[in-house]
């Protein structure tokens, strides 16, 4: 186990590469993505791309459709395509069942409406979610069937709105984005989003397993290239466009415009601004498992960005990350495993398949986290 010689990116991170000088992918595109950054010129190309977009439009009201889920860069990106671009968006929510759902969630949402914005909700079934969610969890990441509701509801709704233009507010720039799949002529172009990790080119045949109506299957099904093209859609990162767009500076920014955040200490979701999925609370579970596959968690994604925004030092920053990354309080874990009827045995022994045996050792202690780093942060095994 290395790490970059920059910031604090593990070398266990799927797909990561890093140069000779020992910097990570993301550190190295982060660099070039600033030294290139020309506000004026990446403005005149989005502008472009709107109009030749839009040309052909007719009979509707809405300019292109923005995903949101109520949180920091929901409010940001909506008011960015808003105020800066001066069009009209539809803003879509895929959202969670009413007993996932968190009240903030709900509070958020309400937030983008009263800002003046037409907001669409869609969500699958909720039997069938969990059913998903639950098999997910068991193979190892429960957001494997959410995701796909959640980036195939945009693209479907587009369709049956014949608006052709969609703004995903993440990547583009190397922080968020699968650097693999980046068009290198232009950045911006989300349109190969089916070949990230997240939606494993939209493969859904797992499901069938668990489904007695393929009607309760569309939800998650990814449009074709071919319905792509034949509604000439185009899905553009905004993050490409936006050189100070961070986790941070988004959460700063929404606050100011009625967002409401995490009242939950760092100790207990290992989220150190509470600015994160605010929607939902079985995100910490997830982000404290990512912890024990790879050695990194939530704490040391939102530093690394610190860090190359040189706002903190990469010393102070280890320092943080080894006191909170993979925290999880109890009550989340009860919550969760009601919500997919199991016991916390259960759980445990869930958990337990997927952790890095070569990074993690069982913690003995009755108090504490269940298994304890063999590794020192900035420095590896």
């Amino acid at each position: 186990m290395k790490f970059c010689t920059n910031c604090l990116e593990p070398d266990t991170r799927p797909g990561s590469k890093f140069s000779k000088d020992g910097l990570c992918l993301t550190c190295e595109y982060y660099y070039h993505f600033t030294k290139q950054y020309d506000n004026e010129e990446r403005i005149e190309i989005i502008n472009k791309i709107i109009k030749k977009n839009n040309k052909d439009k007719t009979n509707n009201d809405f300019d292109c459709i923005l995903g949101v889920s109520g949180g920091k860069d929901s409010v940001r990106q909506a008011l960015w395509v808003r105020e800066k671009l001066n069009l009209k968006p539809l803003l879509v929510c895929c959202a969670y069942p009413p007993e996932q759902l968190t009240d903030l969630g709900a509070k958020n949402l309400s937030n983008l409406i009263e800002l003046g914005f037409d907001l669409l909700v869609t969500a699958p079934g909720p039997q069938t979610w969990k059913k998903f969610l639950k098999q997910g969890f068991i193979n190892g990441n429960y957001l494997r069937g959410p995701e796909l509701a959640l980036y195939s509801s945009l693209p479907q709704i587009a369709i049956k709105y014949k608006i052709n233009l969609i703004f995903w507010g993440e990547g583009g720039n190397g922080k968020t984005t699968d650097l693999k799949i980046l068009n290198k002529n232009k950045e911006y172009d989300g349109n190969s989003q089916r070949k990230t990790n997240t939606l494993k080119n939209c493969d859904v045949s797992w499901m069938h397993e668990f489904i007695d109506d393929e009607a309760k299957l569309i939800p998650y099904i990814y449009p074709s290239e071919k319905e792509f093209k034949l509604n000439n859609i185009k899905i553009i990162y905004i993050g490409w466009f936006m050189k100070d767009w961070s986790a941070v500076n988004n959460a700063k920014y929404s606050s100011l415009n009625g967002l409401e955040l995490r009242k939950d200490d760092v100790s207990k979701t290992a989220d150190l601004f509470g600015a994160t999925a605010l929607d939902e609370d079985f995100v910490v579970i997830n982000q404290m498992i990512k912890y024990y596959k790879f050695g990194f968690g939530r704490v040391t994604d939102y530093l690394n960005y610190e860090i190359r925004d040189k706002k903190i030092s990469r010393d102070l920053a280890k320092k943080i990350i080894e006191k909170y990354d993979g925290a999880c309080d109890d009550k989340y874990i009860k919550n969760f495993c009601e919500y997919i009827d199991i016991n916390k045995d259960e759980f445990w022994n869930i958990v337990s398949n997927f952790v890095n045996g070569d990074l993690f050792t069982i913690n003995n202690k009755s108090t504490g986290k269940k298994f304890l780093p063999k590794f020192k942060v900035g420095e590896g095994l």
